[in-house]
């Protein structure tokens, strides 16, 4: 009879020298931020004072200005998504696989890797420049920054968009222009418009950011007044942008449902 041989049991090495580099890693991290352990548990209380500061009692004297920055904020957000749309839709389409020449869709990927990797933030001081502390300013940090995130995201979807229609037309003797007018166009279509509310959201959100450092809108008015300590002021412009943001959120998120839900129905339709 033969004897079974137990297998080997695997090694732990490289993943305990891993455990150990990242714990060495939070160590460094955490020693280099030198801060002070006895402070720490003094943050809850401090935390419910300012609340009770921004919130208890707000200052609403100010609401018709904080709307009117409010509103540039968003027309901030909104006209940085157009801009950032406009671009990336044709360059995203030219870096996918099967679209551009392959010396194009490696420059292409390589820009759009380079602005993921620059903030927002940095890209709006490179411009104040240039453009001044200005909402434009913003609009444009918002538009550029951006084409790195959306650029991605339309030639993923190209690129995972089904490959049917895409052989029709080329067995039809269509050439590249053709197959993305006619079969890649409207297969990825609901997914870029998607897309591109979804980048909407996230310019409202960073737009207030941009604000702080000069670029216009709430942001700039928010820092200003946190500069004065006038904490009932800043707990009014804090409930405006909240409950702004949630409000376009949901109904963004509602029309984004709405055309993705619309396409799928559509190609139930054409199943059966």
């Amino acid at each position: 009879m033969t004897a079974i041989t137990p297998p080997k049991r695997p090694s732990r090495l490289w993943p305990t020298v891993f455990a150990l580099l990242a714990a060495v890693v939070v160590l460094a991290a955490a020693g280099g931020l030198r801060i002070t352990w006895s402070d720490v548990p003094q943050i809850p209380a401090n935390v419910i004072k300012y609340l009770g500061l921004m919130f208890s009692e707000p200052n609403w004297e100010k609401l018709p200005r904080a709307l009117m920055e409010m509103w540039r904020s968003v027309s901030m957000a909104w006209l940085g998504a157009i801009l950032c749309v406009v671009l990336s839709i044709p360059l995203g389409i030219l870096a996918a696989r099967g679209v551009g020449p392959a010396w194009l869709r490696a420059v292409l990927r390589a820009v759009f890797a380079v602005i993921r990797a620059v903030p927002e933030v940095i890209i709006a001081l490179v411009l104040l420049t240039v453009t001044g502390l200005t909402p434009f300013t913003g609009m444009l940090a918002l538009g550029i920054a951006g084409i790195g995130t959306q650029g991605k995201w339309v030639y993923e979807a190209i690129e995972s968009a089904q490959e049917g229609a895409s052989e029709a037309v080329r067995a039809a003797g269509g050439t590249t222009a053709e197959v993305t007018r006619w079969a890649l166009w409207p297969a990825v279509a609901p997914t870029l418009m998607s897309f591109a509310l979804y980048r909407f959201e996230i310019n409202i959100r960073t737009s207030a950011i941009l604000g702080m450092v000069g670029a216009g809108g709430i942001g700039s008015m928010l820092s200003n007044y946190t500069q004065f300590r006038e904490w009932d002021t800043v707990g009014m412009l804090l409930i405006v942008i909240v409950l702004t943001t949630m409000g376009i959120d949901a109904i963004s998120g509602a029309v984004r449902r709405r055309i993705m839900e619309g396409a799928r129905s559509r190609d139930l339709a054409r199943i059966v």
